[in-house]
């Protein structure tokens, strides 16, 4: 194996692990402020509850004044029908206290009507309340875990920096390079080779190549010809005693009827 190739598979897990790092500290804002838009969420449907309670109260003061004013006229009518000298005068007052009787029933029908909006509106702001309740609650955790975890993770990411730069210093140029080439495109640039596998792509090594890999005295740095990662190879980690497999024929298959 490359010399330099241990060194490069130690510098991808600090590339990784200060990737993860950068992520996790952009990702923890974003999802303190999804909370914050939630909790106003939140509480924006509840003054919509708020906003329908107060109209029917608003709406059945409305109509107790209303019920008021025709008592009041019923209370004017009888005065004057108490004075009433002839039928056709007694006619007409009684016809508008029946109106006016009438006017109140439907205007206390509509009132209980009003009653039972305002009860269901009520539980509604009782959920709406405990909505608002856990979510501000919620996004007041996870403000306070996310500034404890940016901190420390602006720390962990300041040591893991200063690792790789050392890390960076120990290796060739040209190894490094080819590196940063493959890394750049691929998101990472070594693969460990597991029982003639790629463990990146998961493609199986052709068994020329993987005897190659695993030779004593092999100095290059081989690379999977699948998905172009180097490739880095642990013989305590794999299995010496298995033979490569080879790679079945097109004629086998056709044979096998695949």
């Amino acid at each position: 194996m490359h010399p330099d190739l241990q060194k490069l598979y130690e510098l991808q897990q600090m590339d990784l692990e200060a990737k993860r790092l950068r992520d996790e500290m952009i990702a923890l804002p974003k999802l303190v402020a999804q909370l914050e838009t939630k909790a106003k969420a939140t509480v924006g449907q509840r003054a919509v509850v708020l906003d329908l309670i107060a109209k029917e109260e608003t709406l059945r003061r409305r109509q107790e004044s209303d019920v008021k004013d025709h008592q009041a006229k019923i209370a004017k009518i009888r005065k004057q029908l108490d004075l009433a000298t002839d039928t056709k005068q007694v006619l007409a007052f009684e016809h508008e206290i029946a109106f006016a009787k009438g006017a109140i029933d439907k205007i206390e029908d509509a009132e209980l009507e009003s009653m039972e909006r305002s009860e269901q509106l009520e539980a509604q702001k009782r959920v709406a309340d405990q909505a608002v309740a856990d979510a501000e609650a919620k996004h007041r955790q996870e403000s306070e875990r996310a500034a404890a975890t940016l901190a420390a993770d602006k720390l962990k990411l300041a040591e893991v920096e200063a690792k790789r730069t050392a890390q960076r210093a120990t290796i060739d140029e040209d190894a490094l390079s080819v590196y940063d080439r493959i890394a750049k495109a691929k998101g990472s640039g070594v693969a460990e080779a597991l029982n003639q596998k790629c463990m990146a792509c998961q493609m199986m090594q052709r068994p020329q190549r993987w005897n190659d890999l695993r030779a004593r005295d092999n100095q290059e740095m081989m690379t999977c010809e699948s998905c172009g990662r180097l490739l880095w190879y642990d013989p305590a980690r794999d299995s010496p005693q298995r033979k490569p497999v080879e790679a079945e024929s097109i004629a086998a298959r056709i044979v096998r009827g695949l």
